[in-house]
């Protein structure tokens, strides 16, 4: 016998069956898409409790000694749905490295916008750096000290690429607005984010962290070099 849907419509036999609930209303999503959008959702869900989750064990035990097992624990979610998003610790830091790197880059713009000249615009993005890793991981709960809860290992991925790409172009259009002299902008940019980078490591593994102290460090050696490095008291 056939189904309804291949017999001549006037073969059909009293009123049309109803829609059943997974139909969407008129001018509403089709089912297809509303499926779709919800299994998204799920996964956007699951990546961000085991983002999370990691946060919280990378605070508590430090990046070196956390597991994988670890963070599955704290997620609440079976090992398994784990791997269909991460295969190794690993993978789980260069996400929160990414995420990190996003929402960075309109930081690191705004301070372009405002910059007279780049002594301005240094101290600015370096103050804001510093600021930035400190906000990032001061909402876990206390643990080992802040150096510790990020990887040693230096991720290079598109949203890295794009900080730096920032930066640069930055550096060049500051540089051009306030009349300084032409220097290798490439150079320029990446020997200050290897400052800011490495001198912000040093700073998180401090107690008390010393925001301004590590900024002023930072910038003088950027713009001055070592004679304008403010000096330490004597013993």
């Amino acid at each position: 016998m056939l189904p309804n849907d291949m017999l001549p419509h006037d073969m059909l036999q009293g009123p049309l069956p109803a829609q059943d609930s997974e139909t969407s209303e008129p001018g509403g999503p089709a089912p297809e898409t509303q499926t779709n959008g919800k299994r998204e959702q799920t996964k956007s869900q699951n990546r961000g409790a085991i983002l999370a989750a990691a946060r919280e064990v990378f605070a508590e035990l430090g990046y070196e000694a956390a597991s994988v097992r670890d963070i599955i624990r704290r997620t609440g979610l079976a090992s398994g749905t784990f791997y269909n998003y991460y295969r190794s610790k690993e993978e789980v830091a260069k996400a929160i490295a990414t995420d990190a790197a996003l929402r960075l880059r309109p930081i690191l713009r705004a301070h372009r916008e405002q910059a007279a000249d780049f002594e301005s615009y240094l101290n600015g993005i370096v103050r804001a750096y510093f600021q930035f890793i400190i906000d990032d991981q001061r909402p876990w709960r206390p643990g080992r000290p802040l150096s510790e809860r990020r990887a040693r290992v230096r991720f290079q991925t598109p949203a890295h690429n794009a900080v730096y790409d920032e930066v640069e172009s930055s550096i060049a259009l500051v540089l051009q607005r306030g009349l300084s002299p032409r220097v290798d902008t490439a150079y320029l940019a990446a020997a200050t984010i290897g400052v800011a980078r490495e001198v912000g490591e040093k700073m998180l593994a401090r107690d008390p962290i010393d925001l301004e102290a590590a900024a002023a460090f930072a910038v003088n050696l950027i713009l001055n070099g070592l004679p304008a490095v403010p000096r330490l008291a004597p013993d």
